[in-house]
């Protein structure tokens, strides 16, 4: 495995080929797009994502601010076509739609190198470092990734070392070059219009099946996602939004950075939360009137911890507390709320302290955003709101015909942006909410059955979440399936986490559920059977999980349980919902 570095911004490590012959693609089929004399120059064709096209009609403009200072619209251009054409000096001008997979913070790095895998025409595949090497291998191998661009900060250079070893790599790197991605783009190639069905992005979701999947997206899926949130939620280039959500999420990604990117607004990239930087933000400490915020979101979880933060600096001084709600009331004009279900003590709280009732909601990594309350108008707590536009949704009954062999399913209700029917006599039941529109992924990276068995057989997505409307607007009650466990706004598989923790040596049986929680939204669990020699101690299986377990930080268990057997029925199957009951009846706390 070859490595290029790009300090100190980038470096590019060749990874395992692609087992597949790589797609051929014809340079003359290209449209041209030239930055001399800091000017862009284009094809009449569009190019391969309207956002590009936005950034040079926005180039003067800020577009991010990050620890690093401030970058325009045209200097991200700039560096993301030069690191595009470093790209291409390594995969080959010649190949497309190869894998990219890179590990980048929170700032403008991240957005140079989605943007340079889209302009040479590749498949962004963004990961994190929080993962540890055993799993971002995993991702990298899967994906069948050519290259993995990351930053040439010394903790990522030194993560690279044993994902290297994971994947029979070698190092040391070679000497670094091109430090600054500067120098001229000479004509460089960029794709164009007839490739906007070409593949955009894969992001790894976890599913009942235990192995994440990379969930496909097409650049008219992307882009059919943030058009509708972009009406949905009535982006303009004049909104200023603080991130601060990870950006391996559809919701770090889509939703507060493509959307305010795509309209020439301005993003304040924080490089992880912190609440009191938050704070800072929000209520505009030391900024003009054009830096201020206007647009935040977050995960419950981070609601609760500005409370928290709140409460700490400002309740005990009513000048303080009226200053806040003035504040955020007058300056900001949305906040969102999703991830997780949002707990209506933290709904009124959170409108008591900003004045801001939290527009919650409803999404996957498969189909983007799918319902939400309205911009203008009541935002109901405990809701999701009505369909965006695009997005056509069923709350559907599932049976199985007499003779048990076919699955086929009763329309309970259905809508889309304009209006929701109700079949006669099912006001207010309950069912699997089904999803469709042109924001639905396109397929499970090398996963046809797996693909195949999400969709019914007349085409709607299956969410797995069960959904009832009542009273005008949608409500989620929970997941269809016990073995998905939603944290902090990351969705988990059980069945993953219990996988990783039977390779324990002293565990014999195990069984990890989600407990709710009021910050969290759900606590990852574990319930676990010793074997007969043993006496396992939570200390030295938290221990044993971080040094040991491909396990991303937040799947580890918090809370666990030590037990003599696991109550399992007739047919081997533990019931979760029953366990839970028996072995966590009052408040989860560790044993």
């Amino acid at each position: 495995m070859a490595f290029l570095i790009l300090k100190p911004i980038f470096c590019l490590l060749s990874s395992v080929s692609s087992k597949k012959s790589p797609t051929l693609y014809r340079v003359s089929g290209r449209g041209f797009c030239s930055l001399a004399n800091e000017k862009i120059k284009e094809s009449s064709e569009t190019l391969i994502t309207p956002v590009f096209q936005i950034a040079t009609n926005h180039l003067h403009k800020v577009a991010l601010k990050d620890q690093n200072g401030v970058h325009t619209y045209q200097e991200v251009l700039r560096k993301s076509l030069l690191l595009a054409k470093k790209i291409q000096e390594k995969i080959g001008v010649n190949r497309t739609q190869e894998r990219i997979v890179f590990l980048c913070p929170n700032d403008v790095t991240y957005v140079l190198a989605q943007w340079a895998c889209w302009a040479s025409g590749h498949i962004a595949v963004p990961l994190t470092t929080a993962h540890p090497p055993s799993l971002l291998s995993y991702y990298i191998q899967d994906s069948e990734a050519s290259l993995v661009i990351t930053t040439s900060d010394r903790a990522n250079v030194e993560l690279m070392e044993p994902v290297a070893s994971y994947l029979n790599s070698h190092l040391p790197f070679p000497p670094s070059i091109d430090s600054t991605l500067t120098g001229l783009l000479s004509e460089f190639s960029m794709p164009t219009s007839f490739y906007q069905q070409a593949n955009a992005m894969i992001l790894y979701t976890s599913g009942t099946t235990g192995k994440p999947k990379g969930v496909l997206l097409s650049h008219a899926n992307v882009d059919s996602q943030v058009r509708s949130l972009i009406t949905s939620w009535a982006w303009s280039p004049a909104d200023v939004i603080v991130h601060t959500l990870p950006l391996y999420h559809t919701h770090g990604i889509v939703n507060a950075l493509l959307c305010p990117l795509y309209v020439g607004a301005r993003c304040i990239m924080l490089p992880k939360f912190d609440a009191s930087a938050v704070w800072a933000n929000l209520l505009g400490l030391n900024m003009s009137n054009s830096e201020r915020p206007t647009v935040f979101m977050a995960v419950p979880t981070i609601y609760s911890k500005l409370i928290t933060e709140y409460q700490r600096k400002f309740a005990g001084n009513p000048k303080l507390k009226e200053y806040v709600k003035s504040t955020c009331s007058s300056k900001m004009r949305l906040m969102v709320s999703g991830s997780a279900p949002l707990p209506e003590p933290v709904f009124h709280q959170w409108q008591s302290i900003t004045g801001h009732k939290l527009l919650e909601r409803y999404g996957m990594t498969e189909i983007g955003m799918a319902l939400s309350n309205p911009i203008k108008g009541e935002r109901r707590p405990g809701h999701v709101g009505l369909p965006i536009p695009g997005v056509r949704v069923r709350i559907a009954e599932f049976k199985i015909s007499s003779d048990g062999a076919k699955v086929y399913y009763d329309i309970l209700a259905e809508g889309n942006h304009k209006a929701t029917k109700v079949e006669p006599g099912k006001a207010g039941l309950s069912g699997e909410l089904l999803i469709r529109g042109n924001s639905v992924f396109q397929s499970y990276w090398n996963k046809p059955e797996a693909t195949e068995k999400e969709f019914t057989k007349d085409g709607w997505f299956k969410t797995g979440d069960i959904a009832q409307f009542n009273n005008g607007y949608y409500s989620i009650l929970g997941r269809a399936s016990a073995d998905i466990i939603k944290s902090g706004g990351h969705k988990l598989s059980a069945l993953q986490i219990e996988t990783e923790l039977l390779a324990h040596p002293q565990i014999d049986d195990c069984a990890v559920v989600g407990l709710s929680d009021p910050v969290w939204g759900q606590l990852v669990a574990a319930v676990v059977v010793p074997n007969e020699k043993s006496k396992l101690k939570v200390d030295d299986l938290k221990s044993w999980c971080k040094k040991h377990a491909p396990l991303a930080p937040y799947a580890i268990p918090t809370v666990w349980k030590v037990v003599d057997s696991m109550p399992r029925n007739a047919m081997g199957k533990v019931n979760k919902k029953d366990l839970i009951s028996q072995i966590f009846p009052a408040s989860p706390s560790s044993t």
